[in-house]
């Protein structure tokens, strides 16, 4: 090889890689050409109503009309979703416009032109004039006539209809949709990304039947706008003929009449096809399935084709028929139904075969000489793994079958958006995130009855009925009413089943009335605060100090576990939780087991200490907002007698004598329910020694009781003894 030649191979190649240089970046700026385009076809179309259009270009601009017409009819034919053709309610504007736009440069064309003759206003529109309705006006005024009537009282106004319906129905159904997403993520059934793409996707739905519906209205009114526009062509087409250029009435009305009717047709060919395409796009259901198979698979039954080709058969030999039309048809409506039965089970046997691939060669085998074992149809059991073993919930609700419409958001439930309202509001009272709720419907239950387990323990339930509501006796009520007696299941108050035509004379009566899902959902917040204590564990408190280490990264590091291990911590907050104490205020517990934890690792002596340092917080929840604190107290001789019980019988109390711990139970009851009565807050005041102790004995007897030590009184507040228990 000679280096010239050499040279200039490498010369050539460097030439090709200049030109492949130069495609690349042509590739990048190809989408700021594009982008551009939408803008520059606007103007155009501008354009074309100001500046006069020659013939010629008039001739391309209606083929393209037209072409754009079948394009967009196409791609709604052949799109799966609505939402994929997400644009179309903008390119009907501007097909919309473009047409209008043709519609004044053609008029142009044909008023100044149109005298010397059918061409002068191009041959499209004379060949629709001349062509299409056979050169006479008055075929051509009813053909015009047919095609108006078809596109704007059939196809546009049906459209248009639907379009309405679709879009209010829509958006009438937006809360509900993004309510049962928010459920589903809520109970753990989709993941955040789920739920997000989901909320895009209804969100693009509502929008897209929207601007439809605004659509709709620019088809309707472009049909109105041929017919407009034709009645103004032939009356200026014949003032301007007679008028100007001193054609007979008989001449100009041919002429101009034949070239507006050229003119209508080349315009609303074009206007039918979006009409058309417009009412695909909004009678189509929103599932990913192209038209073409979606009819096929609806309209080829066999037994209906079989059927009507039996009908066709004996029309075409009745005599007097058109035989040959109807019993060709009935050959082919035959030919059809087999055609469609026999592709049905094929699809079936193929979809129902599980054939498994042989791993071996049929036949001999090196060790033995044994037989392949011939294939089975029935595939064997999959192989069990960890994957079978489902977690228990941690908290479960279990419904009968007739109340599964409370949880169905398509029958207008409302009870899954009520559990997620009480577990946020538990979260933010407690200080910590409580577990999603999993409900499952159990046809073992009878059909009214609701079931809350915890753990997979039954925790509470109850009998309701969810076409009725529940009026609740709060203590004074001025009548009775008619309906079926219950219990609030979770406060224990006098209630009755009504109708809902009862709310108003029930409440006037004094009662309170709520509807099925609130009884359900306030059941289960009273539940989950009475044992918050069970739904904390290693996980949470390590999330809430993960969280607080972000704020006071020195305070955290050196509790867990330097100083305490994390059960020890999951133990004092389990203890808190118990006792009605929350825990939002962690830089205050987490403070106070950093100063007490060298001094003691007992869960018991820390949950004090914490009590103390959040005496504050404690008080202020019990007194709402009173200045003095109203207290039970012992007489000191009782909490003598029962300090040696605790020392004689260990620190549980199980050391006091049984009819005395009866005679203080009654008694802290009475008192109790006392001050129920007076409106104000029960609180037993005792020593630190006694309070856990005592706090456990009443925790379950005595209703409503807080059991507070001296050293958790804030200084600062004044306290007010209404009642003394003695012996």
């Amino acid at each position: 090889m000679s280096s010239s030649r050499y040279n200039r191979w490498i010369f050539d190649d460097m030439q090709i890689a200049d030109v492949f240089q130069k495609i690349s970046i042509d590739k990048n700026n190809l989408s700021q050409i594009t982008g551009l385009g939408a803008a520059c076809f606007v103007l155009a179309v501008l354009a074309m109503v100001v500046l006069p259009i020659p013939a010629l270009l008039l001739d391309i601009l209606f083929s393209f009309n037209i072409a754009l017409s079948m394009v967009i009819l196409l791609v709604v034919v052949y799109t799966l979703k609505p939402l994929e053709f997400g644009a179309f309610p903008s390119v009907i504007l501007i097909a919309t416009v473009f047409r209008l736009a043709l519609n004044i440069a053609s008029t142009r064309v044909v008023l100044l032109e149109g005298h010397n003759g059918g061409d002068a206003a191009g041959e499209v529109i004379a060949s629709f004039g001349e062509v299409v309705i056979g050169g006479n006006y008055a075929v051509g005024l009813v053909v015009f006539a047919i095609l108006m009537i078809i596109n704007f009282k059939v196809v546009t106004a049906g459209a248009g209809r639907i379009s309405e319906v679709t879009a209010r129905f829509t958006l009438d159904s937006l809360p509900g949709k993004q309510m049962a997403i928010d459920a589903d993520l809520n109970a753990g059934f989709i993941t955040q990304e789920e739920a997000i793409a989901r909320r895009k996707e209804i969100t693009e739905e509502a929008d897209f039947y929207g601007s439809m519906d605004g659509a709709s209205k620019f088809v309707k009114g472009d049909a109105i706008a041929g017919l407009l526009i034709m009645i103004i062509n032939i009356v200026g087409g014949l003032i301007i003929g007679m008028v100007q250029h001193d054609l007979g009435f008989n001449d100009a009305i041919e002429i101009y009449t034949m070239l507006t009717i050229g003119d209508g047709l080349v315009a609303q060919i074009p206007s039918l096809l979006l009409s058309v395409a417009t009412a695909i796009v909004v009678t189509r259901e929103n599932n990913a399935v192209q038209l073409g198979d979606q009819l096929t698979g609806q309209l080829g039954n066999s037994k209906a084709l079989y059927l009507a080709s039996s009908i066709l058969f004996v029309m075409g030999i009745v005599p007097g028929m058109p035989h040959i039309a109807f019993l060709t048809l009935s050959v082919t409506l035959a030919g059809l139904g087999y055609y469609m039965s026999n592709f049905r089970a094929e699809k079936k046997a193929k979809s129902g075969s599980l054939v498994p691939k042989s791993s071996g060669t049929p036949g001999n085998t090196a060790s033995g000489g044994a037989k392949a074992l011939p294939t089975n149809n029935n595939p064997e059991p999959k192989e069990i793994s960890w994957d079978d073993v489902q977690p228990m919930d941690v908290i479960g609700l279990e419904v009968g079958y007739r109340l599964i419409p409370l949880v169905d958001k398509s029958q207008g439930g409302e009870l899954l958006s009520r559990i997620k309202g009480v577990r946020k509001k538990l979260s933010q009272d407690m200080g910590f995130l409580v577990p999603a709720v999993h409900i499952r419907d159990n046809l073992d239950l009878s059909p009214n009855i609701y079931r809350i387990s915890l753990m997979g323990v039954v925790i509470g339930e109850a009998e309701i009925y969810h076409d009725r509501e529940m009026a609740i006796n709060p203590g004074q009520v001025f009548g009775k009413l008619q309906g079926i007696k219950t219990v609030d299941p979770a406060f224990g108050l006098e209630a009755i089943w009504i109708t809902p035509e009862q709310r108003e004379q029930a409440q006037t009566l004094g009662y309170t009335v709520v509807d099925s899902a609130t009884v359900v959902a306030t059941h289960l917040s009273q539940l989950l605060t009475n044992n918050a204590w069970q739904l904390i564990g290693h996980e949470e408190v390590q999330n809430l100090l993960d969280m607080l280490a972000k704020s006071y990264p020195k305070l955290v590091e050196g509790l867990v576990p330097d100083m305490l291990n994390l059960s020890t911590v999951v133990k004092v907050f389990q203890n808190l939780l118990y006792e009605g104490v929350v825990i939002r205020d962690m830089r205050t517990i987490v403070q106070t087991l950093v100063e007490y934890a060298p001094k003691s690792q007992d869960p018991d002596v820390l949950t004090a200490a914490v009590r103390i340092s959040l005496r504050k917080l404690i008080v202020q929840e019990i007194s709402n907002g009173l200045d003095e604190l109203p207290v039970i107290t012992l007489a000191p001789e009782l909490e003598q007698i029962l300090h040696q019980s605790m020392q004689a019988g260990g620190s549980e109390g199980g050391g006091i004598e049984p009819g005395l711990a009866e005679r203080i139970q009654n008694a802290l009851t009475q008192a109790s329910e006392q001050q129920e009565m007076n409106g104000e807050p029960s609180v037993l005041l005792t020593s630190g020694i006694l309070r856990s102790v005592l706090a456990r004995f009443t925790k379950h007897t005595v209703s409503g009781l807080h059991v507070l030590s001296y050293q958790e009184i804030p200084d600062d507040k004044q306290i007010r003894i209404v009642n003394s228990i003695g012996q």
